[in-house]
């Protein structure tokens, strides 16, 4: 297992369109990821439970990816959050 603190710095945080980005993007990995947001676990791949935790511009979240492929999953999450949602 792998884990990573991030700061949420897209500019309206993981509303239905980064979410679902996200999301999508996690589920092309075998392993499972989850957001670790306010002491709450959050299945990262899917949009809904994204947006119903409510991350905004500035959480801090932890995301977590544990399974073959956790590597690749954890630099995938990586580049989009700090950068590649905030286009959307």
């Amino acid at each position: 297992m792998v884990s990573q603190t991030f700061t949420v710095t897209n500019s309206v945080g993981l509303h239905l369109r980064p979410a679902g980005v996200f999301s999508t993007a996690m589920n092309q990995f075998e392993c499972s990821t989850t957001i670790i947001f306010k002491g709450n676990r959050i299945d990262a791949k899917s949009v809904l439970n994204i947006m119903m935790a409510g991350i905004v511009c500035g959480s801090e979240i932890v995301l977590e990816c544990d399974g073959p492929d956790e590597q690749a999953a954890m630099q995938k999450a990586a580049d989009l959050i700090n950068g590649g949602l905030e286009i959307l």
